[in-house]
């Protein structure tokens, strides 16, 4: 039995070792691991766990079964899962096995997510197993599955706006629906946490609203006189409840009730004399309340009515004008300002010196008599007339403008310019002629401008039988002529009257006048040429426009002739404020008339819709000319000197103004420097707070008038002459009388300068004269600016015996002493008879031959040194002469009057030496009197008794300290 036992027992060893080795053998890894196909899971931001919808789990078919319980079974390698591999490329996720016996596994994110960045992940997935043996080979590795992985988002943003403010504009009294859209946006990823959710107005108690989607409304009628700007601060919200990082400012312009108009504009404009053009709108534009604009047309206007003549010109006399506008000689002018050569104008009323315009007026019950010859009385050749007028409303009787009719006995009118019911006639009668047939007598002009109170200028232009009319240089052509007879046979004189006719039967005016007339003009000879009269009629100041190149082209503006109105056209709204952005304002007048020039806008605008076209209304402002700077003109020389009695009577006369000088000034205001104000600020003196400073300017003058003071001029004995091919030469004309001359003509203070050097005063009978007072007064643009009255009084020295006298001066040396008053007080000290007259010329005689005998002396030592100088060597021998010859007698002190003082006739001595250089036109030199004369008479060749006689004309007298 125990033997049986023992078999059994190795039996059930075998048994087991058997089944050991069949598990042995069956240790094969024949299987792939398996996994799902497809996952889905979702991650949040700031989390790394992924959350499958199917967990990870790979199962392995290799994976032994669990026998017996009592059996403790090792699992094998190969049914095990060693991992799992991702396939992507930057894929920010790992997988990772939990267990390898369950093969269950999890994902999670490498790095930290942003939803912002990457909203989903999708990528691939494999299971590995262990493979076989303890070295893992023949591992197995399932298929691919697709993993979509969808990161979650966090609240992380707040809303920004989108600007950094809003801007709107509304129109008072006006309900919106939407004024403006303020619109914020969110960096968060997720549906939820990007939208903005809400918007709000944090600004308390303002009649606005928003909604949510930003649109802000008012929510009560807004008005401009309550608050013309509204400030609100809006904030936004997410769906996550987060508040904008930073609120936003909102501005709401509150607008008046729109009315189309100009607006940005200034209506003062100053404008400085001498600164050229102004801009007069430089920031203008045109409101048209957003109408449909298909054409817009302005009128600007200038009003310079009460300028002048119309406006700012220049005032110098009417003939000067007409000299300086080109015409040529002939031209009277018989309205003059009055003065002691034109005198008959002298009653007329005028504007006061108003714009220093002479304009005169006619109120009806005055006119005035042109002086006989003034106007040739036949005009038969051609002939102009100009005439300034302004003249009152329409009247039925005749208004005379200029008439010339019979003196005495009958009242013929021979021709005549009159106004007659808003119509401007001439009337021409022919002189008797053989043909007693009709001709052309009368020529009508129905003009509105003859009767609406505003300044015109008129041109006649007479070349029988035709006759044309400028007015303010626009022709116009006569729509009645009326023919008559010639005028019969007549010796009766005619009168020419301005601003009534004459009538000769009865000894009286007829037909007054009722206006303003001024540069009454009349021309024999020539007719005037169209520029001439545009330069008459053309203003000095005026509008102008510089159009820009972009805008030349869309735009078109005119001028009216003297250009104070321009009228500018266009389409394009942006183009058409451009281009009255240049309009400018321009006066070229040196000395301009200061005031007030009116502007006026006229605008026209037409729309799409001609029914709701907008109306501008005018705009209106305007141009303040400020005070020029007034020049002051300074008349300066030697004011009293005395000559010979000889010299008044010689053929050249006294030269009343031989230094005369001329010099025009301005003073002006000049802010103190920051030195300066530091100085006045240490010194706490308030009072010193400007500099004045002048200075020397250079303009025209148009008259110099040469007036007597004291006794009219004989004109039998004594007259004032000047140099005539110097005043042609200059365009300059001399008027004379027993009262003085007057020279007229615009020209530089240069020019009148040098004329009135010329001027001399001769006396043929100087017996009974010892002293004669003239005055000097010049002035520019007829008289608005005025120099000071320079007199000038000159004495005459009388000799006890002629015949001497006469031999003396052909010897007498050149010594002039005038006398200043400036220096010397003259008072008490002039000759006053006769008696006293003969006294001091005697004593002055012997003098005289005292002087001339030591001068005979030197000329003899003279003489002397000569000869010994030529004894000298030959190569010194010209130098020797010319040292010799060359006379010093500077140390010479000859007494002329023994009361005279050395610096009298020092001073006499320089101011005769610049009276030479400035008449040979040189620069002032350091040179005696003796040597200027003597380089003359060389130059000149003059004979010897004229030598003598120059001589004697420059002998001065200083009487003033003489007792008797």
């Amino acid at each position: 039995m125990r033997v049986r036992g023992n078999t059994q027992f190795a039996s059930a060893v075998g048994l087991v070792l058997g089944l050991l080795c069949a598990v042995e053998a069956a240790k094969v890894n024949k299987h792939k691991p398996w996994i799902e196909t497809t996952y889905h899971g979702i991650v949040t931001e700031n989390d790394d766990k992924v959350l499958l919808d199917l967990p990870l789990i790979a199962l392995d078919k290799d994976a032994p079964l669990r026998y017996a319980e009592s059996f403790e079974v090792t699992l094998t390698e190969e049914g095990e899962i060693c991992g799992f591999r991702i396939h992507g490329q930057n894929v920010p996720f790992e997988a990772v096995v939990l267990d390898k016996s369950t093969g269950e596994g999890v994902i999670r994110a490498k790095d930290k997510l942003d939803c912002e960045l990457q909203k989903e992940h999708t990528f691939t997935i494999q299971a590995y197993d262990c493979g076989e043996g303890p070295d893992g080979a023949n591992m197995k590795k399932s298929h691919k599955a697709t993993v979509h992985i969808q990161v979650n988002d966090i609240n992380e943003y707040s809303p920004v706006f989108k600007e950094k403010s809003y801007k709107a504009t509304v129109i008072e009294g006006k309900k919106y629906d939407s004024i403006l859209k303020v619109e914020a946006v969110d960096a968060d990823c997720s549906f939820q946490f990007s939208q903005i959710c809400n918007y709000e107005i944090v600004t308390p108690d303002v009649p606005f609203t928003v909604d949510k989607d930003g649109f802000i409304k008012n929510t009560e009628k807004l008005s401009y006189g309550k608050e013309r700007m509204y400030k609100l601060t809006v904030t936004a919200y997410d769906c996550g409840k987060n508040r904008a990082s930073e609120d936003v400012l909102v501005k709401i312009s509150v607008k008046p009730t729109c009315k189309p108009s100009w607006q940005g504009f200034n209506k003062r404009i100053e404008y400085e004399p001498g600164t050229g053009s102004l801009a007069l709108f430089p920031s203008m534009h045109l409101e048209t309340c957003d109408e449909p604009i298909t054409s817009i047309r302005a009128n600007i206007e200038l009003e310079t009515n009460h300028i002048g003549k119309g406006c700012d010109r220049d005032t110098y006399s009417e003939k000067s004008l007409h000299k300086l506008c080109g015409a040529s000689s002939g031209t009277v002018e018989l309205l003059p300002a009055p003065s002691s050569s034109a005198n008959w104008t002298v009653g007329l009323p005028t504007d006061n010196g108003h714009d220093s315009d002479q304009v005169f007026e006619f109120n009806g019950t005055q006119a005035i008599k042109v002086p006989n010859g003034m106007v040739s009385t036949s005009l038969k050749e051609p002939f102009t007339i100009s005439v300034w007028m302004r003249h009152g409303p329409g009247a039925h009787e005749k208004e005379t403008i200029l008439c010339n009719s019979d003196k005495t006995e009958m009242n013929r009118h021979h021709y005549s310019l009159y106004v007659h019911n808003c119509r401007l006639i001439l009337l021409l009668r022919q002189d008797p002629s053989e043909a007693e047939n009709y001709k052309p007598a009368e020529f009508h002009w129905k003009l509105d401008q003859a009767c609406d109170k505003e300044w015109h200028h008129y041109v006649l232009n007479v070349e029988f039988p035709n006759v044309s009319l400028f007015v303010d240089g626009t022709t116009f052509e006569p729509f009645l002529v009326t023919e008559d007879y010639p005028l019969h046979s007549s010796k009766i004189e005619s009168q020419l009257t301005i601003g009534a006719c004459w009538q000769g039967g009865n000894a009286r005016m007829a037909q007054f006048f009722r206006g303003n007339l001024a540069g009454l003009m009349i021309r024999s000879g020539k007719l005037e040429n169209k520029k001439v009269i545009d330069c008459l009629y053309t203003c000095k100041e005026g509008l102008d426009v510089q159009l820009p190149e972009e805008v030349a082209s869309s735009v078109k503006v005119e001028f009216n002739p003297n250009q104070s109105s321009l009228t500018v056209e266009g389409d394009d709204i942006d183009a058409f404020d451009k281009v009255m952005q240049h309009i400018s304002y321009l006066n070229s007048r040196q000395f301009p008339t200061p005031g007030i020039r009116h502007l006026r806008i006229s605008t026209t605008v037409k729309c799409f819709n001609e029914e709701s076209c907008v109306t501008v209304p005018d705009a209106e402002g305007y141009v303040m000319v400020l005070q020029p700077e007034e020049p002051k003109i300074s008349l300066s020389g030697i004011d009293h000197f005395a000559r010979s009695a000889a010299e008044f009577e010689s053929q050249e006369g006294v030269t009343l103004f031989p230094e005369l000088r001329i010099v025009s000034t301005i003073t002006r205001e000049v802010e103190a420097d920051a030195e300066s104000e530091a100085a006045e600020g240490a010194d706490d003196d308030p009072t010193v707070q400007e500099t004045v400073v002048s200075e020397e300017i250079m303009h025209n003058l148009d008259t110099c008038e040469v007036s007597v003071v004291g006794d009219e001029l004989d004109g039998e004995h004594e007259g004032l002459e000047v140099d005539m091919s110097q005043l042609q030469q200059h365009s300059l004309e001399m008027s004379s009388s027993n009262l003085g001359l007057v020279i007229t003509g615009v020209n530089t203070m240069a020019n009148y300068e040098q004329v009135l050097h010329l001027i001399h005063y001769k006396n043929w009978h100087t017996e009974a004269l010892f002293d004669r007072k003239f005055k000097l007064v010049c002035s520019e643009l007829n008289g608005r600016y005025i120099s000071n009255d320079f007199k000038v009084e000159v004495n005459v020295i009388h000799t006890a015996n002629p015949v001497e006298h006469a031999n003396n001066a052909m010897m007498q040396p050149n010594f002039i002493n005038p006398v200043h008053h400036a220096s010397v007080d003259l008072s008490g000290h002039n000759l006053v008879n006769a008696h006293q007259a003969s006294v001091v010329p005697s004593a002055a005689t012997v003098v005289i031959v005292v002087c001339v005998s030591f001068l005979v002396f030197m000329i003899i030592l003279g003489v002397f040194r000569i000869r010994a100088a030529h004894q000298r060597t030959m190569t010194d021998q010209e130098s020797g002469k010319e040292n010799e010859m060359d006379w010093d007698d500077s140390a010479l002190t000859i007494t002329v009057n023994p009361m005279e003082t050395y610096e009298d006739q020092h001073s006499s001595e320089e101011e005769e030496e610049e009276e030479e250089e400035s008449e040979d036109g040189e620069e002032e030199d350091d040179i005696t009197s003796a040597e200027s004369e003597s380089s003359e008479d060389e130059e000149g060749g003059e004979p010897e008794d004229q030598q003598g006689a120059s001589r004697q004309q420059q002998l001065e007298w200083d009487d003033s300290t003489l007792t008797y």
